[in-house]
Formats: C-alpha cells, structure tokens, sequence
C-alpha cells in the first residue's frame, strides 16, 4: 500500500536470469535468532489502546502508518508514520511505512475489549526477487527489516503479514462496524469503504463523520501525556537546548559569513539530526525584520551586527515527541535600550500567563493573561488609537487594537506533534480545563514591522518571541524548558557564558 501513487517509469536494471538469481541467493551467514527486547513504550501503548477500545465497543477500528510522500520524482521524504498510528503502536522514527494497526473486537466469550493486530511487510527470505531487487522493501535498498516475531516480541501485541488485511477487515463486515482514520492512508481508507460496500453498508456522509469521529478521538487522547511521554518531552527538551547552544556559541561568526540565517538553521539541525530524529518543525531564524514574519522559514537572510535573532526550533526525537522553543538573542550579545524594553514587556507577558496555569484553570486563561499584560505596554506606549484604553482594546467584539502586534495566541498543546491534539473540539481545547499531565506551550510576542508607522520608530524592525514548554502539575505547573535562560539579564549571562567572555 502506498498513499502516493504516480506514475513513472522503471528503469533499474533486474536481475534477469535464474544463475544470477541463484547467485544472490547463496552465500549469507545465518540471520540473528534472537528477539528483540520488549521497548519501554509497549504497555504505555497498550494502556491508550485499552483505553480506545473501551470508548468503541464492539467496533474494528483502523489506524494506519500511512506510506511514503514523494519529495519529486522517484525519490521520497524520509517517512514519519502517522501520530495515531505512533502513539497506539508505540513505533517511531521511520518505522513501518504502509502498516496498519487493527484493533479487532473479542466477543465477551473471548474476554471483550479488542485484539490489536499491526498488519505490515516483514523482512523477506533471502530465497526471493524482494531481498534484492525491490527498491521500496528489498533488503539491499532499504536495510533489514523486522519479522512479524521481533514485532511481537518489541511491542506485545499480535503481528500479521500486510496482504492479510483485506481479509482481516471483511470478517463480519456487515455486523461489525468499521472505522479508519482517513487522512492516515488513502488506499487504506479505500479498502475499508471498498469492505463497507461489498458487505452491504452504504458509504456515505454517515460512515464519513464516523471515521471523523475516531480521529478526532484519537487526537484528543492525547491532551494529556503518560509518565513515559512527559520523559520524552524532557529527553527532546534537552536535545533543543543543546543546539540552541551551538548556535549561541557560534553567533559570533554568523555576521561575517552572510546568510547567517542558513548558518543558524543548518546548526540547529545538525543537532537535532545527531540528537533525535530531526527537528520537529520547520526552525524560524529570523534575523531583524524577519522576525516579525511569524512563520518565517525562508531563513535567507543575513544576521547583522546590532539586530537581534528570533530562533524557534524543537528536536523531535526518536519517538517523534518534539520540544518547541523560542528564544530572542542578541547577535552582539547585549540588548540595546529599545530592543530590551520590548523584550522585558514580552517576559512580563509569559509570567503573566505561565502563572495562569493551574489544574481546573482553563487553557484560555493562558492567553488571556498574557494578552493583558501586552495590552497595558502598548497603552503605555501610546500606541492604541485615542480613547482606547486597556479593557477596550481586550473588548473581544469591539476592540483588539492589540493585535496588530501580537495576532498568535499565546498557547498550544505540545507533543507526539509540533501541534498536538489539533482535532480536539473546542470544548476540550480552547475552552478545557487544565489537567495534570498536559503539556503546553507559552510563547508570547510583539512585533513591530520595519514599515509600521503606528510602532514607536525605535521599535520598528524588532520583533520578540519568548516560548517554553510547560507540564501542567497537580499544583501548578513544571516550566520543562526553565534551564534555557529567559530574563534579559539571564540571556546576556548565557551568551557570554557559551561564547567565553
């Protein structure tokens, strides 16, 4: 199964004759028989898959990694499985393109719940055309693969050959619902509305929204994280503050080699591919006035002397869990006058909202809290229009003046991705409460366009954002990211410290 078919010719060479076959197939020492070890991970994963299955009794729930996407031509992106598939089975990295997991449900004979099955491609015997000639499975292309026995062994649940599935999905498909989560793999979301119709249910806007449930589902599960992810989001924590280091420490270099922004991005990088998987998202280095474009990724800019470098990037690690921080550095490691005064305002704000965070607060109060405080600065600097005072401009109906220099909220969930939970309903996101064991971010901002003529001119072209990632606590909260200093004074102490001064 693939998720990005096209079409394209073939022109690797084959191997064409029985001899040569025959030659490839002889001459290999004896393969490890010896099972992997149980990951950490596995009775995490079981536990959220129980926990699925008893929110959809009775119902065969479809979940798969999803397939490869193509970057141009015949080559690929490297493959990230889907969130949901990543979080049920426990897999990371680039680990498995085209599987899929199934929880099939048991009779109450059978003890209830589900049976979770991962259907995938297991590594082929050396005897057949895939071991060497398949590009997208074979051995010699891609590395060895895992049997279905490692499988069951690493994560504890029942594996099964891939062109299992189709059968697996058509048993009692006409009395047992089924649900698949769509955006995970277009032909794995075709077969089950291919088994849908030929076992007489209709496919339509019914079977749709039902689909649309799970995932939505799926995606709110993970508002708030097990003990083992709150350790992985510190593990890619640290990764992150160990290239934001890099960086600072080499800030210095960053002016005379042109196209600093590059240098900034490739740095990190290098990092987060050492430390983890990669980075977690597209890293904004923005230099100047790029700052104040909020998702800057370009970074083709020059770092100048004097201006100030807006860095947001996250090291996504192994399990996909990924950090998201900001920090905002002088390039010549001490703020100016001006460039302090909106960086202490933007520090104000996330106090502001960090002390919002609380169990039975809710998430919107982080923002509000944070908006506040940039709204009292902005008054101060006379920079809302006349008669517009602080609780007018917060008017949600008649004001938000403010928002010309902070249009972002100030918060999201963080996790398995950048972004987590981004299907949740609004009752459980915006307007939910705080529980222990969420994971958030704090990222306030102001932003003054070089081309503003309503900013103070010795504003313009300066743009700060300040961002951690927070554990909410049974008492409060756990800033995760607090080793990366955040005070104006702090971040001069740091440079100068990474830099030897």
């Amino acid at each position: 199964m693939s998720s990005e078919p096209q079409r394209k010719s073939d022109n690797r060479p084959r191997p064409t004759t029985e001899q040569f076959r025959a030659f490839v197939r002889d001459g290999w020492a004896p393969r490890r028989t010896d099972p992997p070890a149980r990951a950490d991970v596995a009775p995490y994963a079981a536990t959220r898959r129980e926990r699925v299955s008893a929110a959809y009794e009775g119902q065969r729930l479809v979940i798969p990694a999803g397939g490869f996407k193509v970057r141009s031509n015949d080559t690929d992106y490297v493959f990230r499985p889907h969130s949901a598939f990543a979080h049920l089975s426990g897999l990371g990295s680039d680990r498995e393109p085209d599987a899929v997991l199934v929880l099939h449900p048991r009779s109450d004979a059978d003890g209830g719940g589900h049976e979770a099955v991962l259907y995938l491609r297991p590594m082929a015997g050396r005897d057949t055309d895939e071991f060497f000639a398949d590009a997208r499975y074979g051995e010699f292309w891609v590395g060895a693969r895992p049997s279905l026995a490692d499988v069951e062994a690493e994560l504890g649940l029942t594996a099964r050959h891939i062109d299992e599935l189709p059968d697996a999905l058509a048993k009692d498909a006409g009395t047992v619902a089924l649900r698949v989560v769509r955006d995970a793999d277009r032909d794995v979301a075709a077969l089950v509305d291919q088994t849908r119709t030929e076992a007489g249910v209709e496919v339509g806007e019914a079977t749709t929204e039902a689909d649309d449930d799970l995932a939505a589902h799926l995606s709110t599960l993970r508002l708030t994280k097990d003990a083992w992810e709150v350790e992985q989001m510190r593990a890619a924590i640290a990764a992150t503050q160990v290239g934001f280091e890099a960086v600072i420490a080499d800030l210095r270099g960053v002016v005379e080699r042109g196209r600093g922004e590059r240098w900034v991005e490739g740095l990190f990088g290098l990092h987060a591919r050492h430390l983890g998987n990669g980075v977690g998202y597209d890293s904004i280095c923005a230099a100047g006035d790029h700052a104040n474009t909020l998702h800057w990724i370009k970074n083709t800019g020059d770092i100048d002397a004097g201006t100030m470098i807006l860095l947001d990037a996250g090291v996504e690690i192994d399990s996909l869990y990924t950090a998201d921080i900001t920090r905002t550095l002088p390039v010549d490691g001490t703020f100016a006058d001006a460039q302090r005064e909106i960086y202490d305002a933007v520090y104000a704000a996330q106090q502001a909202a960090m002390s919002a965070i609380r169990p039975g607060a809710r998430f919107s109060d982080i923002h509000a809290a944070a908006i506040r405080v940039i709204a009292e600065h902005l008054h101060a600097w006379g920079m809302l229009p006349d008669g517009v005072g602080v609780e007018a401009t917060l008017d949600t109906t008649t004001g938000q003046y403010h928002r010309r220099w902070m249009v972002h909220g100030t918060s999201h969930h963080l996790g398995i991705d950048v972004h987590d939970c981004a299907l949740a309903t609004r009752a459980d996101y915006l307007d939910g409460e705080l529980r222990p064991g969420m994971v958030l971010t704090v990222e306030p901002g102001l932003y003054f366009k070089a081309d503003d003529l309503l900013a103070p001119e010795r504003f313009r072209g300066q743009g700060v954002r300040i961002e951690d990632d927070l554990l909410v606590t049974e008492t409060g909260f756990e800033n995760l990211s607090a080793a990366m200093p955040r005070t104006s004074a702090d971040v001069e102490a740091w440079i100068a410290r990474l830099q030897g001064r």
